[in-house]
């Protein structure tokens, strides 16, 4: 049945229809149109269920409201002192969990006596919440930045070594084979042939799990700290300030969606065959 047949029978706009058919792609000037789309709906049903009063602003500040006290933040300097802590913790933590997970992740892929070895262990690990080795960290390392960057660590290790395990599985073996037959090292074999083959699904890998980390400096930051995003949002709602709690949750998320196009673009930029 064609498109215009089966638009017809259902009753759906043709070009509705079209859009939700299997195998075709929208065109550029559609797809930067359901983008901006998906920003604009919610901001309009926020604003107009503000204007309604369906809600008391106490509950659900306006979306004027919610901006003017994200202006206040930034002319006080508290708004980028937030930023920068809670980024700081973030990069810090997770860069520790990426150097880590790397080669360990490559090393059980590659190599079945290391996944045999490491992976129950993780695996077990992996299913811990981070949130749960809170008092651990407080006791070891104090209530200094050394705990929030370890629990983001800890947080966020684990997912990136299997992850990590998962894409170098997926190289072909007969890459390996070849490489070994023209006289390849395992060194050559490990960096020439396995990290590259499975770098796009790293990069991705790592986007994916940044995430986590942003979801863990919350968390981080309710334990004994004195600035970050997520201590704002622990002071705003000791004093109802639902409208400071929006504006930090939305720089969250501005920021949470710059970082996934950062690595967006780095995945174009290096990895250009497999863009």
């Amino acid at each position: 049945m064609s498109t215009r047949a089966a638009a017809a029978k259902t009753g759906w706009p043709l070009g509705l229809f079209s859009l939700l058919s299997l195998g075709v792609t929208p065109s550029r000037g559609v797809i930067s149109g359901l983008q901006i789309a998906s920003l604009l709906v919610p901001l309009l049903a926020w604003t107009t269920i503000a204007s309604m009063g369906v809600v008391d602003e106490k509950f659900l500040p306006s979306p004027g409201a919610v901006f003017r006290s994200l202006a206040s933040m930034a002319e006080s300097g508290i708004l980028f002192q937030d930023i920068l802590a809670s980024t700081g913790r973030v990069f810090a933590g997770f860069l520790l969990a990426t150097v880590l997970a790397i080669p360990i992740g490559i090393c059980m892929g590659v190599y079945p006596a290391v996944c045999a070895l490491c992976e129950p262990l993780i695996a077990m690990l992996r299913y811990m919440p981070a949130a749960a080795f809170i008092p651990l960290l407080i006791i070891y390392l104090g209530i200094g930045e050394e705990p929030k960057i370890a629990l983001i660590f800890l947080g966020t290790v684990y997912f990136n070594i299997l992850m990590v395990m998962d894409a170098v599985k997926f190289v072909p073996k007969e890459l390996i084979e070849t490489t070994l037959t023209l006289g390849g090292r395992s060194r050559q074999v490990l960096v020439q042939v396995v990290a590259r083959y499975s770098m796009p699904s790293i990069i991705d890998t790592l986007r994916i799990n940044i995430a986590t980390s942003w979801n863990l400096v919350v968390v981080a930051e309710l334990v004994a700290a004195e600035v970050g995003l997520g201590k704002r949002i622990q002071l705003a709602q000791r004093f109802f300030r639902t409208d400071q709690i929006f504006a930090e949750l939305i720089v969250l998320g501005l920021i949470g969606f710059a970082i996934d196009m950062a690595f967006r673009l780095l995945l174009r930029f290096t990895c250009r065959w497999a863009v």
